[in-house]
């Protein structure tokens, strides 16, 4: 039974689990959105928007004690491969979604893939 399991294996070991989720959140911030299938979305979902919540408070924290912004950058950095996707993340999404109070993420169904059937999604940041 999974009771109490937080994540989804994806068919994968642990390090091309986390390399994968990775570069899908990386691509995410990069573009703005993505085309994927459903169960990698819906696995990256929660860490794209615990990214976004924890750029929010480094800006807001910046304002006043600027040593908290850069420990935000700091955890951001260690969890994406790109230097200026963490700027970008910093600088342009955080503080667009700084009213809003959850839900930076949308699903939209696409149908499913020709090949194996899988369930296609397009994962995209909700305007600012």
């Amino acid at each position: 039974m999974r009771h109490h399991v937080a994540t989804k294996k994806l068919n994968r070991s642990s390090g091309p689990r986390t390399a994968l989720r990775r570069n899908l959140v990386t691509e995410l911030f990069r573009h703005g959105k993505i085309r994927t299938t459903r169960a990698k979305a819906e696995a990256i979902r929660g860490q794209a928007e615990k990214l976004i919540t924890l750029a929010k408070r480094g800006v807001r924290a910046g304002e006043s004690d600027p040593a908290r912004e850069v420990h935000a950058r700091r955890l951001a950095a260690a969890r994406l491969n790109d230097p200026q996707v963490v700027q970008k993340l910093f600088n342009e999404i955080a503080p667009g979604n700084m009213d809003r109070p959850g839900g930076y993420t949308r699903m939209l169904k696409l149908g499913v893939r020709n090949g194996d059937a899988a369930p296609v999604v397009l994962l995209e940041l909700v305007e600012q």
